[in-house]
C-alpha cells in the first residue's frame, strides 16, 4: 500500500462515518511547501468513544492494527492513537482535539484540497499548520519543523493570513519565535538571486 492510497482510505472511512477531521502535520506541509518524506500521516479527529467500533469496521486486523481499548482511552483522555498498516510500515497519529479555542479555530478554517486525483480531504489552513509546527518546534526544538514552516512560507505566501498567525503566535506565547522566523525567511530571500 502507498502513503496516498492509505490517506485515501482513512479519508473515506472518517467521511462515510460523518467524523469531523482534518488532515495536518508533515502531509499538509507538503500540500502547501516543499516536498519531504514521511511515513507519518497527522490527523485530528473528532471521534467520540463509541466511534471507534464503527471505525475498527473499517480497519480488519488482517490488513491494519488498530486497537480499540487504546483508541477508546485516547478519546478519554484527548491524547492520540494509532492506525498501523504493517505490510508497508505506514502509520496514521490520529489525535483527539482538546476543544480548546485554537482547536475550534482550526476546525472552522479547514480547506478543501485534493490530495490524489480522485480524492478531497478536509486539511488544516496552512497558518494553523504553521502554528502547530511553532509550537512542536517550542517543545522539541526539532529543525524540520521550521523547514516545513519556511517551504508553505515560500511555496504559499499569497494564501498566508499574516495576522492570524500574529494573533494566535501571541495568545500562545509564540511571537518571538514567529518574528525571528520572519526575519530569517526575509534574510534568505535577500540574498536569493535574481
Amino acid at each position: 500500500m502507498e502513503q496516498y492510497e492509505f490517506l485515501t482510505h482513512i479519508v473515506r472511512c472518517l467521511e462515510a462515518l460523518k467524523i469531523p477531521y482534518f488532515i495536518t502535520g508533515a502531509v499538509a506541509s507538503i500540500a502547501y511547501g516543499e516536498p519531504r518524506l514521511t511515513n507519518d500521516i497527522d490527523i485530528v479527529v473528532d471521534l467520540k468513544e463509541d466511534d471507534i467500533l464503527q471505525l475498527k469496521k473499517y480497519f480488519p486486523e488482517n490488513n491494519f492494527y488498530l486497537d480499540v481499548d487504546t483508541a477508546q482511552k485516547a478519546v478519554r483522555q484527548k491524547r492520540q492513537f494509532n492506525i498501523i498498516h504493517p505490510a508497508s510500515g505506514l502509520k496514521a497519529d490520529m489525535m483527539i482535539p482538546e476543544k480548546d479555542a485554537l482547536d475550534e479555530s482550526r476546525f472552522h478554517r479547514i480547506k478543501r484540497l485534493k490530495p490524489t486525483e480522485d480524492t478531497e480531504a478536509n486539511f488544516a489552513s496552512p497558518e494553523d499548520v504553521i502554528i502547530k509546527k511553532m509550537q512542536f518546534y517550542q517543545e522539541g526544538q526539532s529543525d524540520k519543523h521550521i523547514r516545513d514552516i519556511a517551504g508553505i512560507l515560500q511555496i504559499s505566501e499569497e494564501l498566508i493570513d499574516f495576522s492570524y498567525i500574529d494573533l494566535w503566535a501571541k495568545r500562545l506565547g509564540l511571537e518571538s519565535l514567529w518574528l525571528a522566523i520572519r526575519k530569517k525567511i526575509a534574510e534568505i530571500g535577500q540574498k536569493a538571486p535574481e
